[in-house]
């Protein structure tokens, strides 16, 4: 089931900084933020109240250049 709303935590997720500095690829915001958010590994983590680190990426990869 695809999900083509925003995520509810965009506005406070740091990808969407790295985003509008031109740090991250469209691609990420589209698939996930306004797409199938359901399977971004940050959004999960975050529905269950866990830490996670800025630079992880919706496929649960750490991508070391975003600081």
């Amino acid at each position: 089931m695809s999900h083509k709303k925003t995520c509810k935590w965009y506005t406070a997720c740091p990808l969407k900084f790295f985003y509008e500095k031109s740090r991250l690829d469209k691609k990420w915001v589209e698939g996930y933020c306004f797409g199938d958010f359901l399977k971004c590994a940050r959004y999960k983590m975050e529905e269950e109240g866990l830490s996670h680190p800025d630079n992880m990426m919706p496929d649960g990869t750490i991508d070391r250049r975003l600081k």
